[in-house]
């Protein structure tokens, strides 16, 4: 049982619509029953979770500063400070195609599904300010990204934002999210639910560029419909420990997901990632594309599942984890997973944990490149593939440009060999 400042008391306080009160109260009883979690689930092996201490952080009450971080031409943008909303801005043009962008109100229960994956999300569940909804009508092409921002700057905050994206049948949309935090120390616990109706086409990217005294601990949950294609990506660049699971449910005949992410790890970061590929429904279609570098004393951990369910025939799934160690200190776990009950599939998934190429490496010192030169552009060339294959194109060069500032700040050199599968 949790005992903490986070109770169903705290969770009744907090000003919104009564259904959503009721739930609040719901999750935050559901938790408080819960046990923490611990390294001895699977879920949560080879990560400090016996570490975090909740009573450090108390929850964000008044908002802050809000982020300046670049963005691209957008249809809409929202900004959060310490966790509340502080303002929406909708162009005209996508307000006259029907678009919202606005916190959940009185009629938007059946919007906000259950997502009670583990302890943090029922946190989220329990503890979120103000909930923002996306919600693009059926039929509509949004042009440009919908931008939502958050920014983090109370020390001891706690903080749950969740968004919900609800793309309707034949639309199509990109969703930009950005977290970043000044010098704090604070604990982060988002949920993002995407729902992609029949047909419909929906592109996601998240830039996570927290502090380095910051938790990150969030969820996403998406439910692919018929013939529908979701593009969700991430980059996976701050954080003290930063976790994000996916969930990915290919819930219609020919939906198709694509999970792509890159993350880099410095200083004594801990990078970490839980992918659940769920193919419940015939000629379903998941790549997944995860790439990381794990430098100094950083460690990564990467364990993904596809799973096939019975109904699922003519199911094509792929899983490649790909991590570059590039110091003695260094870690990095890769483990990847299959369960499949169909045999009329096509499934397979890779891994490797490896210093840095040797060949490409002599390659440019025997062309007079100096060796450290090399390293950087042997790093920045390897996750070319996963940057080229990213949504939401025009904030592209904003990551490229922040992942670059990492790579030059490259430590030690030389390091041996790690394992391969």
């Amino acid at each position: 049982m949790i005992e903490t400042q986070f109770t169903p008391d705290a969770a009744g306080a907090i000003p919104g619509p009564d259904w959503l009160a009721r739930r609040r109260v719901a999750a935050a009883e559901q938790m408080a029953a819960a046990p923490m979690p611990s390294v001895e689930e699977e879920v949560w092996r080879y990560t400090p979770i016996g570490q975090l201490d909740l009573s450090r952080y108390q929850l964000a009450h008044d908002g802050g500063g809000t982020s300046t971080a670049s963005v691209p031409k957008y249809s809409a943008m929202a900004d959060t400070s310490n966790g509340r909303l502080c303002g929406v801005e909708l162009r005209a043009e996508a307000a006259a195609q029907g678009v919202e962008v606005r916190p959940l109100g009185e009629g938007d229960a059946e919007l906000a599904a259950s997502v009670d994956v583990d302890l943090f999300a029922l946190m989220n569940a329990a503890f979120s300010v103000e909930p923002l909804l996306v919600r693009v009508p059926s039929g509509v092409n949004v042009e440009g990204p919908i931008v939502v921002r958050h920014w983090l700057d109370a020390d001891g905050a706690a903080v749950f934002p969740r968004l919900i994206v609800d793309a309707g049948a034949d639309s199509s949309v990109e969703v930009l999210e950005h977290y970043g935090s000044a010098g704090v120390a604070a604990f982060v616990s988002p949920v993002i639910e995407i729902r992609a109706a029949a047909a419909s086409r929906v592109g996601y990217l998240s830039m996570q560029d927290l502090g380095p005294k910051v938790w990150h601990i969030g969820s996403q949950v998406s439910h692919i419909g018929a013939q529908a294609h979701l593009r969700s990506s991430s980059a996976a660049l701050g954080g003290e420990y930063a976790r994000t699971r996916l969930d990915t449910h290919l819930s219609g005949r020919g939906a198709t997901g694509d999970l792509i992410s890159l993350y880099f790890g410095d200083g004594e970061q801990t990078l970490d990632f839980r992918t659940f590929q769920d193919h419940a429904a015939p000629d379903t279609t998941s790549t997944l594309l995860f790439k990381g570098a794990v430098d100094d004393s950083s460690r990564s951990v990467y364990t993904g599942l596809i799973r096939v369910r019975p109904d699922a025939r003519g199911t094509n799934a792929y899983q490649t984890n790909r991590n570059i160690k590039l110091s003695e200190d260094a870690w990095a776990e890769s483990v990847p997973n299959l369960e499949i009950e169909n045999n009329e599939v096509h499934c397979s998934h890779a891994s490797a944990v490896g210093p840095i190429n040797s060949d490409q490496l002599f390659y440019l010192e025997s062309r007079g490149v100096p060796t450290e030169t090399a390293e950087r552009l042997i790093v920045a060339g390897f996750f070319d593939e996963v940057l080229d294959q990213f949504p939401v194109r025009e904030a592209v060069p904003a990551v490229r440009d922040r992942l670059q500032s990492k790579i030059e700040g490259l430590g030690h050199r030389g390091v041996d060999g790690g394992s391969g599968s």
